[in-house]
């Protein structure tokens, strides 16, 4: 099946009449749906909210996939400019859950969309098919790309519980190099609890990093401190928690 895509993300003006804050404090992967629902009822206004409101009930009336594209599909990629981009990821995991969108249809949406609909796929996973690992390839793909906002919604409560410790290690690392905050990475104080493996490739990083002169990300210690291994000292002059080079 092919699609148009939707043209890739851009700033759009704010439909909600309220100031922009990305998120506005949900998280899609953590929250439920209700939730999710009656934030935006509380924060999008006219338009905005009448043109989710049609949209999940599209979406609940024409379940799974109807014909070439589904109609649900085409809202996905609507949600920015008719929700603001501050609410469009709660928007997509709405019109998604709606939807009941199931393994395949979640594989269509994400080989076939923008990142922004990606990103959308992967905050919904937790709440459409949290013990299905036939969804496992998304989060991997993400993973393999170098988009931090697809690597820290891919680290969600789906991939705390799916990743093999292999993955997740390398998950964990693939954060530190790109800057992503470890915050993102669900269940991260459980998994890393007593991982011996993980605390000597965090030891290796640093060490690779010391002898070449730069930064250890501050993230790195506090979860070397997380596998039950002594953190060594931060050095001194680490002034990006990420360790990012300028």
């Amino acid at each position: 099946m092919t699609r148009p895509h939707a043209a890739p993300a851009t700033p759009e003006a704010d439909t909600t009449g309220r100031p922009t804050a990305p998120g506005d404090g949900a998280a899609p992967a953590l929250t439920p749906p209700a939730e999710l629902r009656r934030r935006l009822d509380d924060r999008l206004v006219g338009a905005a909210r009448v043109w989710l409101g049609q949209a999940l009930d599209e979406a609940a009336a024409h379940p799974g996939t109807h014909g070439p594209v589904s109609v649900w599909e085409l809202r996905l990629a609507e949600a920015g400019r008719r929700c603001g981009p501050a609410h469009a990821d709660a928007a997509r995991v709405l019109i998604l859950h709606a939807a009941h969108a199931d393994a395949d249809a979640l594989s269509r949406v994400y080989f076939q969309g923008t990142a922004d609909e990606r990103r959308a796929v992967l905050h919904a996973l937790p709440h459409l098919v949290p013990d299905d690992p036939a969804a496992l390839p998304l989060v991997e793909d993400a993973l393999r790309t170098n988009d931090p906002r697809l690597a820290a919604a891919a680290l969600g409560p789906y991939a705390a519980r799916h990743l093999d410790a292999h993955a997740w290690r390398h998950a964990v690392l693939k954060c530190l190099f790109t800057g992503v905050g470890l915050d993102h990475v669900a269940d991260l104080d459980r998994r890393a609890r007593g991982d011996g493996e993980l605390a000597r490739m965090l030891d290796d990083y640093a060490a690779e990093r010391t002898a070449a002169g730069r930064p250890v990300p501050e993230d790195l210690h506090r979860v070397l401190a997380l596998t039950g291994s002594a953190p060594a000292a931060p050095p001194h002059g680490t002034d990006d928690p990420h360790g990012k080079e300028s």
